[in-house]
């Protein structure tokens, strides 16, 4: 049977705190944002057919941005009403109207991007029976009932007891029958599916969830999702290599020379068969160092005509496709320029600034620094200018 993921993203999560980045949905954890996070495992799952996000009316911007590159079997998004329960039945309804709706679907919530493959998978066993099924974790903690004065009056068993996540899995038409049924009695206090079929006498059983499938709600719980993620990957990218290059070009006729991907204007120009860019040169023999990879020549041969006056940004595009290739990252590069002229300092922030658009990084993994040789040797003759740089990659261990 066809299944398709409703995914519910039209809440405000003011208990999160609003930022520029939108409401918690959208903030990111660990590089990527909540919602992408969640969509990338739903898609990822074999049987998943399309995904339909429900969205607030004003957050198009943000969700753009956060499904750039997820695409694939994203249907185009729907506007969520003043509650969840009329989101969810926006969204429904949408999936229906489909010219070929699907048969079972999971309703799941955007702030839970931990979900992982094998709750999809007991989720969706159940539904094959024509019932739904929630994920769910048996309550661990003995439970206490109070009076409006916090004095405890009873304690409640946990036998039989869970705690209800999502997804929640149900018969497309079942689950839409209910919903514009308490709709329809004007109803809105029910605080999920699950909640709204068992009202319907709909059949619903409970599998086994995941403690890691956890509903961000305030914002210490996105600091913590993000501090938890960051250790994940610096655990998985636990082999780290440090790679140096080196490279001098000849000063010569000209009135520019490139430095880091910019064009200064200078009285002379570098000489190569490139542009000539000695910094990327160097920052590219660093990377592929690190990787134990060769050199730039070995890769870009000057004998090959095709890259006769080429921008060096492509060669230092390809090192780090390289190293994303192997699924690494680059977490840091210096490069150090050794000239009397041109002045760098005018041009630092912009030549940080290059370097990290071509590494796809931040600035702030970017060193660039200058000296001089004291009107010593080639470069103090004004000959030529001299690059050294550093990398350091990160690769799975």
């Amino acid at each position: 049977m066809s299944i398709a993921a409703l995914v519910v993203a039209a809440g405000r999560g003011s208990r999160a705190g609003l930022t520029t980045a939108g409401p918690k949905q959208y903030q990111e954890i660990a590089g990527r944002s909540v919602l992408a996070r969640t969509l990338q495992t739903l898609s990822a799952h074999s049987g998943m057919g399309q995904i339909l996000v429900v969205i607030h009316p004003d957050d198009r911007t943000f969700y753009d941005a956060a499904v750039g590159g997820l695409a694939k079997r994203l249907l185009p998004p729907v506007v969520g009403g003043a509650t969840r329960q009329a989101s969810v039945r926006a969204g429904l309804e949408a999936l229906a109207a489909l010219p070929d709706p699907p048969e079972k679907v999971l309703i799941h919530d955007a702030a839970r991007p931990f979900l992982d493959q094998g709750t999809i998978e007991r989720v969706t066993a159940e539904i094959e029976a024509g019932q739904g099924a929630i994920a769910g974790v048996p309550v661990a903690d003995t439970l206490k009932r109070t009076d409006e004065r916090g004095l405890v009056t009873e304690t409640v068993s946990r036998d039989g007891l869970f705690r209800a996540q999502t997804p929640q899995g149900f018969m497309l038409g079942d689950i839409l029958t209910a919903h514009r049924r308490v709709a329809a009695l004007g109803r809105d206090d029910f605080t999920d599916d699950a909640a709204v079929a068992e009202w319907a006498a709909l059949p619903v059983v409970v599998v086994m969830g995941s403690e890691a499938n956890m509903k961000l709600t305030t914002h210490q719980d996105i600091v913590e999702a993000d501090g938890r993620l960051r250790l994940e990957e610096a655990a998985r990218l636990a082999d780290i290599r440090v790679g140096s290059g080196y490279d001098v070009h000849r000063l010569a006729e000209g009135d520019h020379v490139m430095l880091c991907g910019v064009a200064i204007p200078h009285d002379r120009g570098l000489l190569g068969h490139s542009d000539a860019d000695v910094a990327l040169h160097a920052l590219t023999d660093a990377i592929l160092g690190a990787l134990a990879e060769g050199d730039i020549g070995q890769h870009f041969p000057p004998s090959d005509p095709q890259w006769k006056g080429a921008a060096s940004d492509r060669f230092l595009a390809d090192a780090s496709r390289r190293v994303a290739e192997r699924g690494g990252i680059i977490a840091h590069v210096d490069v150090t320029l050794v000239c009397e002229r041109p002045r760098i300092g005018p041009h630092r922030e912009r030549m940080r600034e290059r370097i990290a658009g071509i590494l796809g990084i931040d600035a702030g993994r970017v060193g660039v620094k200058a000296t001089t040789s004291e009107r010593l040797g080639f470069t103090g003759r004004e000959e030529g200018i001299a690059a050294l740089a550093t990398a350091t990659i990160r690769l799975p261990a």
